[in-house]
């Protein structure tokens, strides 16, 4: 667990975009939909999270509970106050909500899932940081209302590939530290090329 929430906030974001990037794959490629990413923050905040109106959403947690987090409203940080309007409530382009994990993927009208939480049959609580708040939809409620399901069952293969990753970036900072590489130059009797 990272040591600040600015430290834990970073690496959610990370692996957000990397999810991001996964849907736009397996949207195109499994359903024909083409999804037009902002990079930036500041059209993201202005415009929407993508020119065609998708929003992404990694749901790291869904595996384990078989419920999705429909967010309502955020704060930046844990912090007293009010929440701001988010997720589904978000004033931007989005019309598509897109939320899941490697395995399965909800795409869901935006003006549903409001529908779905006006209704008031799901209780609205706030998150374990928080940070957010929103309802859970079973995953069986999710599949009667969602427009559209993706199965790529990647899971297995993206924990794969991180895992190798991790793997070759702890070898390669290793690599890189000056202890490591004034070894191998005192083996090769070439050391003074460290010299200060």
């Amino acid at each position: 667990m990272p040591a600040t929430y600015g430290e834990y906030y970073k690496a959610k974001l990370d692996s957000a975009k990397v999810f991001q990037d996964f849907v736009v794959d397996a949207a195109w490629n499994l359903l024909g939909l083409a999804i037009v990413q902002y990079s930036s923050e500041a059209y993201q905040r202005v415009v929407g999270e993508s020119r065609t109106g998708v929003e992404i959403k990694h749901d790291e947690k869904f595996s384990k509970t078989r419920n999705l987090w429909i967010e309502l409203a955020e704060k930046a940080r844990p912090r007293e106050g009010p929440y701001v309007p988010s997720g589904i409530y978000r004033h931007d382009n989005t019309w598509l909500y897109c939320i899941g994990d490697y395995d399965t993927v909800f795409f869901f009208p935006k003006t549903l899932l409001r529908a779905l939480h006006a209704s008031g049959r799901w209780p609205v609580f706030e998150n374990n940081t928080r940070t957010s708040e929103g309802f859970l939809l079973r995953e069986s409620e999710a599949e009667k209302y969602a427009a559209a399901i993706l199965r790529p069952n990647a899971a297995v293969a993206v924990a794969k590939v991180v895992g190798d990753l991790a793997a070759l970036g702890e070898l390669l900072h290793d690599a890189a530290k000056r202890e490591y590489l004034e070894s191998k130059w005192r083996q090769l009797g070439q050391l003074d090329l460290f010299a200060r």
